[in-house]
């Protein structure tokens, strides 16, 4: 049997785990805001040795919630994917392991080359290929100073019989 056969099999009898995940090194819960905002920073799921990581919208957010680099396309860039390497790290995991993005930008037709170009850049510096599915949509964003905002999902192996991440 193959590989993917495999994981179906063990997804179809196991016990299905979910937990939320944080990172308070790096983001505070929305939950703590002065607008309160209910949901989790991301969701693990865990099924027969397959972890699947569900990352919500992540922003150019500080540990105590506050936007930073306003007006600043790349530097918010760089900081999204500071904060979801963050909350990576907090499973156990890389961007080795992401496999899809949604990327929503607040002005597509100004910052899609700045994003797209930020983007190549972090990956190339990760290694990473393949590169993971996405999507990228203009979107109004939940606070005014954001410009970009990505979810994240990420798959990975937990038994003690998988193979290292390849």
């Amino acid at each position: 049997m193959n590989a993917f056969a495999d994981i179906l099999e063990a997804i179809a009898h196991a016990p299905i785990q979910k937990r939320a995940m944080t990172n308070h090194g790096v983001l505070n819960e929305a939950y703590c805001y002065d607008k309160p905002s209910s949901f989790s920073r991301g969701m693990r799921i865990d099924i027969g040795g397959v972890c699947i990581l569900l990352i919500s919208g992540t922003a150019s957010i500080d540990e105590n919630g506050v936007s930073i680099h306003i007006g600043d396309f790349k530097a918010q860039l760089r900081r999204t994917f500071d904060n979801i390497t963050g909350l990576l790290k907090s499973e156990g995991c890389t961007w080795h392991d992401i496999v899809r993005t949604s990327c929503y930008l607040r002005d597509i037709d100004r910052d899609y080359d700045a994003f797209n170009e930020g983007r190549t850049a972090f990956f190339k510096e990760q290694g990473l290929d393949p590169l993971p599915a996405s999507t990228g949509i203009e979107a109004h964003l939940c606070r005014p100073e954001l410009l970009i905002e990505i979810e994240a999902i990420a798959m990975f192996r937990t038994d003690k019989g998988a193979n290292d991440k390849e």
